[in-house]
């Protein structure tokens, strides 16, 4: 019962975070874009941001309808498959916007990235 009680739990804190950032990009656009241009002034990626945000918001609402999908086959049916996809999207999201970290330089935002990604593999191995 505890371990689905931390799923549940890790889930709808994962749940939280991506759900909000797709939410805080799609509605300003025009923000994000400008905060991103400045923070990738030094990367190769810096003439393309539009379609790399675009990509970040795609695959963080994949995740985001995974996770969500997942805690209700959880809640419902006591069943950890989506979830489990859930999290392995994750982790997959969150070691793109790692390397995007990386790209810009900014090494203190990579590791803080890493805390949630450890979160997103140790969540996988309880759904084992």
């Amino acid at each position: 019962m505890y371990a689905s009680v931390t799923l549940f739990l890790i889930a709808f804190y994962l749940l939280l975070t991506f759900g909000y950032s797709v939410f805080e990009k799609i509605t300003g656009w025009k923000g994000s874009l400008r905060f991103y241009t400045a923070h990738f002034k030094r990367g190769f990626i810096v003439n393309h941001l539009g379609f790399f945000l675009k990509l970040v918001i795609f695959f963080e609402l994949i995740t985001s309808v995974l996770l969500f999908a997942g805690m209700t086959e959880l809640a419902f049916f006591n069943e950890k498959k989506l979830l489990g996809y859930g999290f392995v999207s994750s982790a997959l999201t969150l070691t793109g916007l790692m390397f995007g970290q990386r790209i810009a330089k900014d090494y203190p935002g990579a590791m803080n990235i890493t805390v949630y990604f450890i979160l997103s593999v140790f969540a996988l191995y309880l759904c084992a």
